[in-house]
């Protein structure tokens, strides 16, 4: 959001931000199915959501520059406000598309995005979907497993949302987030580590299941 000096009131980029979005999905999408030929829906689904997250659209809008041209009332914090740059970055993405059409909004994704500041082979490598390697595991070993949210204000009356997930029962990890789907990646991310890690978290979990057959 911007201050408009000249007419006095508040403007901002959300229609721009949802256009962007949606020319990026579908731009990013179009270019993983061309490269990756052999590749199934999932791969290719799950390699478009790690490179339009918000994190990764926050890292381009930085390294394009986008972040030192924005202007924006009031302090920005951490939170919800820290994806400003990734919005900024849909925005201008929406508004190349509004104004010299798909084509040229395609090939500005191709050369000055994916060629100079997106890794595919790299980006394919890293795991960040934590939720879903928990839930593969647990079925793999046939474990109970739930995930419970709860939700809060912080100091920007934001809601924030505080994940749980138990394994057999079992207390294993807690998160918090912006959205659910944030707070349950963090929550499964920490139950992972400490599944790896505590061979007596892992002990306890088998011997539910045992006494329980």
């Amino acid at each position: 959001m911007a201050y408009h000096e000249q007419d006095h009131h508040f403007i901002n980029n959300e229609r721009l931000e949802f256009l962007g979005d949606a020319m990026l999905g579908a731009i990013v999408a179009d270019i993983l199915y061309k490269h990756y030929g052999n590749k199934q829906e999932g791969f290719l689904t799950t390699l478009r959501s790690k490179i339009v997250c918000r994190s990764s659209l926050n890292r381009i809008s930085h390294d394009l520059g986008l972040d030192k041209l924005i202007r924006h009332a009031g302090a920005v914090t951490t939170g919800h406000n820290s994806f400003m740059s990734g919005n900024a970055f849909e925005a201008f993405v929406g508004a190349i598309y509004l104004d010299r059409g798909y084509k040229y909004c395609y090939r500005f994704i191709e050369e000055q995005v994916f060629e100079k500041h997106i890794n595919i082979e790299e980006i394919a490598k890293q795991e960040k979907n934590f939720k879903s390697v928990l839930i593969e595991w647990c079925q793999k070993y046939q474990y109970k497993f739930e995930f419970t949210q709860q939700e809060s204000r912080d100091d920007k009356n934001t809601p924030v949302f505080h994940s749980s997930v138990c394994v057999q029962g079992i207390p294993c990890g807690t998160g918090d987030g912006y959205s659910k789907k944030e707070s349950d990646q963090n929550a499964a991310k920490q139950a992972l580590k400490r599944i790896k890690q505590d061979k007596e978290l892992q002990n306890g979990i088998k011997s539910t299941k045992i006494m329980k057959n």
